[in-house]
This record gives structure tokens, sequence and C-alpha cells, in this order.
């Protein structure tokens, strides 16, 4: 495997364990939005999108490299298939099955890049709508309590002999915004319920491409063990 190549497989190896430690539960949707939100984070947030762009326009070149090469190596294949050196065939095999294997390594590099975006997305998504909902539980309760010691001083002051009105319209006002906020916070909850189970769909699914990235590389390993038989 030359340099190229293996400056591409170790990015694609970095690609996994990045993959792994974003979907495995390794950490809280709010830790990951704070690490992403760090000042080294931060500075290359600012060129990240050219930078992504870029990456995907080079692991692009080479894949289609790799399509050339095992176009350009499976027709000679067939065109040596009766010679008689069969040292040739060899080579030309050899080189067909290196060009399948760069294939895969950049094809596999390209759509865990488009996986570990998506997944920065969702998680980023998924923090801010916690995020929005603990508030709105808090503002929910604070009026909630506040509504109490009302309801509370107006009981106390309808044992008095008599009872302003204004009052009694400043409860009403607080009675709609009681069941205002728990609207809202009922609103809240079925958006938290349905990240959730975004978030388990998105699990189920890597789980998928993860056996199919299995089943791939066994296949791959089958055809170099034909290969070299």
């Amino acid at each position: 495997m030359s340099l190229v190549w293996s400056l591409i497989a170790s990015f694609l190896y970095v690609e996994i364990v990045i993959v792994l430690l974003l979907v495995l539960p390794v950490a809280s949707p709010q830790r990951w939005q704070r690490f992403f939100k760090s000042r080294f984070l931060a500075m290359l947030s600012r060129q990240a999108q050219t930078y992504f762009y870029l990456l995907l326009f080079v692991l692009v070149l080479f894949l289609l490299e790799a399509i050339r090469e095992m176009r350009k190596y499976s027709h000679s294949g067939e065109l040596d298939h009766g010679a008689e050196h069969l040292n040739v065939g060899l080579q030309n095999s050899l080189r067909l099955f290196r060009a399948q294997r760069n294939f895969y390594i950049s094809g596999f590099a390209i759509f865990l890049s488009l996986v570990i975006r998506r997944l920065i997305s969702l998680i980023t998504t998924q923090a801010q709508l916690l995020a929005q909902s603990e508030a709105s539980m808090k503002q929910a309760q604070s009026a909630t309590a506040a509504a109490r010691s009302l309801l509370t001083q107006k009981k106390d002051d309808e044992t008095k002999p008599s009872a302003p009105s204004a009052d009694e319209v400043a409860v009403d006002d607080l009675k709609k915004r009681i069941s205002e906020l728990e609207t809202e916070l009922a609103r809240e909850r079925k958006d938290k319920e349905a990240m959730k189970s975004q978030s388990e769909s998105l699990n189920r699914e890597y789980d998928r491409l993860t056996e199919e990235f299995s089943k791939l590389q066994k296949r791959v390993t089958i055809t170099s063990n034909d290969k070299s038989d």
C-alpha cells in the first residue's frame, strides 16, 4: 500500500472511532455540545465547511481513480487469461485486487464523513431541545408555585369582610398563564420523546450500516484469499 492510501486508510480508521464515540453512550448530548462549542473547535469551525468539502473532493478523486484502475485491470485480466506468461496474469490480478481495496477504502471514508456530519447535527439539535425543555419545565414550576401562593393569599383574603376585585382579575390571568405553560410543557415533552425516538432509529440505522460494513469486509477478505490461492 502506498503512502497516500495508507493515509486514507488511517483516516478511515479515525472516522470509525469517531462514529463509535458519537453513537455509544459515552457522554450526554449537553456535554457533546459543550465540546463542540469549545474554543479550539470554534476556531476550526470558521473554516470547517471549506475543509470538509475539500476533503470530500479529494476522496472522490481517489474513488474515481480506484474505479478507473478496476476497469483497466479487469479488462487486461480478460485479455491475458489465456496467455503463456502466468506472471503477467498474476500481476494484473494483484493490481485489480489493490484497486478494489482502494475503492472500498475511499468509498467508506466518504460515507463515514457524511455520517459524522449528520450525527453532529443531530446531537446538537437534541441538546438544544433538552435545554429548552428544562427551561420550560423550570418556568412552569415557578409559575405554579407563584399561583399557589396567590391562591392561598386569596383564600385568606376571602375570610375578610371585603376583597378587592383586582386580585380576582390577577388570579384569573394567572390561571390562564398556568394553562398556557402546561400546554407548552406538554408540547416540549412530545418534542423530547420524538427526538428520543429519532435517536433510537439512528442507532438502529448505524447498527445496520455496521453489519453491512462487516459483511463487505468479509467479502474483501474472501476475495483476497481467492486471489492469493
